[in-house]
């Protein structure tokens, strides 16, 4: 089995095996890390493989990416340009929206799923995506199922530890900072800026990474 392979299924299972010890129905995960570091494949394999598990775990998954400032808000800020260069820096989020989100989110795991027949999906809550070719947010884009028991939360800053975001940490029940090469991360993220259309070059590329790789390699320490 690939090595990778091997790790998903690790993370799954410790996630599978903590939800199930977990005094309450539903279990809140974030697996964070620098861009790059492989976290949102990471997220994904481990949502893919507790769904079809035997038996399944019903598991939703969502980005922080949802939370983005729109462009049309980018567009508003008085230092747009430079908004716009280092889009994906954490204050280009709309943190205060998002720690609201997960703030419910938390409730919402803690309250006992509902047993109405006659209201199926009452207690469906709803997130935004984000849509990569209009590079925009898209409002309740995700369907969090009110039957599911693990919610897995992917994105740079959710370990941040700064004014607002460090509360996320506090929100959630298992933490993951998914560890990484940042020169291999470095060079992941350049080519896919230049694959995206977002930079012309891959100097660029480098160039848009560098402004907030170190920053965050700085400030947010790898927490299992």
């Amino acid at each position: 089995m690939p090595r990778m392979e091997a790790e998903y299924n690790r993370i799954g299972d410790l996630i599978r095996h903590q939800a199930s010890n977990h005094n309450r129905k539903r279990y809140l995960v974030a697996i964070s890390g620098v861009p790059g570091s492989g976290k949102t494949t990471t997220a994904a394999a481990v949502a893919q493989r507790l769904n079809s598990g035997v038996p399944p775990t019903r598991t939703s998954l969502l980005s922080m990416d949802g939370w983005h400032l729109s462009r049309a808000t980018l567009d508003q800020l008085p230092n747009r340009e430079e908004a716009y260069i280092r889009r994906g820096a954490p204050w280009t989020f709309d943190v205060a929206r998002f720690v609201a989100f997960v703030r419910r989110l938390r409730q919402w795991a803690d309250s006992e799923p509902s047993d109405s027949t006659d209201r199926p999906g009452s207690d469906v809550i709803y997130a935004p995506s984000f849509d990569h070719e209009t590079k925009d947010p898209v409002e309740n884009g995700i369907t969090i199922r009110d039957d599911a028991s693990i919610i897995i939360i992917e994105g740079n800053y959710l370990l941040l530890d700064e004014p607002d975001w460090r509360e996320v940490a506090r929100l959630v029940d298992y933490r993951i900072f998914v560890d990484t090469d940042l020169q291999e991360a470095r060079e992941r993220v350049a080519k896919r800026h230049v694959k995206a259309g977002i930079e012309k070059t891959l100097e660029d590329g480098f160039r848009r990474v560098d402004i907030f790789q170190k920053y965050l390699a700085s400030r947010i320490p790898p927490k299992t």
